[in-house]
């Protein structure tokens, strides 16, 4: 199907959409759904959980894993390529020996109330850290803590806020600025990319689900995250957070080419970063794993601070009113930085989505 029908087919309009088209099209190539319930409901009192899909050999030695919504609101292109996916293809063709693990929705809760973070207000993407141990610190993010998410928004204290951070990058620089914001820290539970005090039921289902699909056993498995909001409009930037010059990186670049970019070498639209998933699989599965954040391009990143400022406001403040025209308002505006509705952009998900997949079961079929 080319790409304008395959985007309006498949992009949802919201979680509960986006699962009824999951369950559909598992439905039509015949594979079963095993779901991890999560314990909150939706903004609609629905159900929202995990949904897992496999499809190929139980015993393939090597496993492509697709994975949507880490953070919550990005989960819309992510939810598409995997539908997308099970339509055109579904395991028809599938090379020997190699299986396909969907993931939809590990972060059902972001995912269904339009939010980065989960139901612990915790960047899942900086949760995978070891919580036993002292937790990294982010000296950038505490001097600026009030000015990223103001105790209210009214137009002196935003003035001011913008001031402090424009500041700070002016003495700093951009990428210090970013790292401040976007690093990671573990301080401020109402502020932007705080990664808890403990593992969330995000985190303990993705390495539930590790275990149950016996991943540690397999010979290779190659992950495609699914994300958004950083880089040039529409690209898929295929951001790699292993250990550079590790087999894990190295793997990775001979799979999908020189795209693949590197934080910690200054390569990438993305700067280092603590607590990543990357960690996670990392942990589980050592050596046998290469991990991708394949990251869609939408607007500026001070259009992404000004969304998720006015996001953790709405929800510092107590129990949110779905129905209010404040709440729609903010989640029109956050919904629609990580996911844009125009259909060149998401044409653009959907060729690209394609592509990595491909290349990524190709290799695993090397």
């Amino acid at each position: 199907m080319n790409l304008e029908a395959a985007a309006r087919r498949v992009f949802a309009e919201t979680y509960a959409e986006a699962r009824t088209r999951l369950i559909a099209a598992a439905a039509l190539r015949g594979a079963s759904i095993k779901p991890y319930l999560n314990p909150n409901r939706g903004p609609d009192g629905g159900e929202i959980a995990t949904d897992t899909i496999w499809l190929g050999p139980k015993d393939a030695s090597n496993v492509l894993v697709m994975v949507s919504a880490t953070h919550g609101v990005e989960g819309f292109p992510g939810s598409a390529a995997e539908i997308d996916w099970l339509l055109e293809n579904g395991g028809r063709d599938l090379p020997d020996d190699v299986a396909v693990l969907i993931v939809h929705a590990i972060n059902p809760y972001g995912f269904a109330w339009l939010r980065r973070v989960t139901e612990e207000n915790v960047d899942l993407n900086r949760n995978f850290v070891d919580f036993s141990q002292p937790l990294p610190e982010n000296p950038g993010y505490d001097e600026l803590a009030d000015a990223f998410v103001p105790s209210a928004l009214d137009e002196a204290t935003l003035m001011d806020a913008d001031a402090r951070v424009l500041a700070y990058e002016t003495k700093h620089g951009r990428k210090e600025l970013m790292k401040a914001r976007t690093g990671g820290q573990y301080k401020h539970k109402g502020g932007m990319f705080y990664g808890g005090t403990e593992p969330t039921w995000s985190r303990r289902t993705l390495e539930a689900l590790i275990a149950d699909y016996d991943l540690p056993e397999r010979e290779l498995v190659a992950v495609l995250d699914y994300h958004t909001g950083l880089g040039p409009y529409g690209y898929g930037e295929p951001i790699c957070g292993h250990t550079p010059g590790s087999i894990n990186v190295e793997r990775a670049k001979t799979w999908y080419g020189p795209s693949v970019t590197q934080p910690d070498l200054g390569t990438s639209s993305s700067v280092p970063k603590v607590g990543l998933a990357e960690h996670g699989w990392m942990n589980a599965l050592g050596a046998s794993v290469s991990s991708i954040a394949l990251e869609f391009g939408t607007y500026p990143p001070s259009n992404g601070l000004r969304v998720l400022r006015q996001d953790h406001a709405l929800h510092n403040i107590g129990p949110v009113d779905w129905e209010s025209e404040e709440t729609r308002r903010i989640k029109e505006d956050i919904r629609t930085h990580f996911a844009p509705r125009y259909l060149d952009w998401q044409e653009m998900v959907i060729f690209r989505c394609r592509q990595m997949i491909g290349l990524g079961l190709r290799a695993l079929s090397r």
